[in-house]
């Protein structure tokens, strides 16, 4: 995988997809770009992946997936464009905001189990028995390629930016930025909700507790081997951030700049403004938008 696979996926999905917009802006006298990407259909990137996924190889006859709720309502809507049926499991404890726009997007949905990891298996094993295909959240080079171009998005718009700060679950979008921006990058996981800082110290993926008020959208129990693969191999910096700051400053988006945003997508901004990301001028990635929003 290389950045010409983004390319290949930019030109892909460029029918179906919003460029989303680029906000400069200046935070405590600090300059930032911020790539709006909750503006993105479904909510959030996740539509990109899921998109080129579909698209990108022999088209299905049907797609199963599992997903905390974005990578599910992408994968049915991109289905739903592409008429395919999809069925999508999501754990009980998914937010009702997802579940319901995943039904209203015409999916089968299924709740099973109590984290992420439990309806990714139950989903793998529907899509063996049916001879569907099953279409991973984030460890799959067309799903990373996908998202990959909303990093090249901003690279063309911003030749100035020069260094992308990420969110990171399993790892698919700060993967996909990695090849899709060429700069560096900075993963921002919350505390106790790391798999991917796990990963890094280990050396390879683990298994990894989920506790975070973000864990509806981060919650991977272990990264993908793919995604880990890319952010080890490009030197990726790995940053984490507590619920108190990610939920600060997922407040400080609204009060400053009207964004209502979900938990997981204020993360990469959190990391930045309590100073651990490098670099003159960064670009967070805000990511999503799923939840039923209400301020702390």
């Amino acid at each position: 995988m290389d950045h010409r696979d983004v390319i290949a996926a930019a030109d892909r999905i460029a029918p179906y997809v919003r460029r989303t917009p680029l906000l400069r802006s200046e935070v405590d006298g600090r300059p930032l770009v911020m790539k709006l990407e909750h503006l993105q259909r479904t909510g959030s990137f996740k539509f990109r992946g899921a998109l080129n996924a579909l698209l990108g190889g022999d088209r299905p006859d049907t797609v199963v997936t599992a997903s905390g709720g974005n990578h599910g309502l992408a994968v049915a809507t991109a289905a739903r464009v592409l008429g395919i049926p999809a069925t999508v499991y999501v754990p009980r404890t998914a937010p009702q905001a997802k579940i319901r726009r995943i039904e209203a997007a015409g999916a089968k949905l299924v709740q099973l189990g109590e984290s992420y990891g439990e309806a990714s298996a139950a989903a793998l094993a529907d899509a063996e028995g049916s001879n569907a295909l099953y279409l991973p959240a984030y460890d799959h080079p067309l799903v990373i390629a996908g998202q990959g171009t909303c990093a090249a998005e901003v690279v063309a718009e911003a030749p100035d930016v020069d260094t992308m700060v990420v969110a990171v679950g399993g790892g698919g979008l700060a993967a996909g930025t990695v090849l899709g921006g060429q700069l560096p990058v900075v993963a921002v996981e919350p505390e106790n909700c790391q798999a991917m800082r796990d990963a890094l110290a280990a050396g390879h993926p683990v298994d990894s507790a989920v506790d975070s008020v973000a864990a509806s959208a981060l919650g991977a129990t272990r990264a993908g081997d793919l995604t880990f693969s890319v952010l080890r191999a490009a030197g990726a910096a790995s940053v984490l951030v507590s619920d108190a700051e990610l939920l600060a400053a997922r407040d400080r988006l609204w009060d400053e700049f009207r964004l209502a945003v979900e938990p997981a997508a204020a993360v990469p901004f959190a990391a930045w403004l309590a100073g651990r990301v490098p670099g003159e001028l960064a670009c967070v990635i805000v990511c999503g938008a799923n939840t039923d929003w209400t301020p702390s």
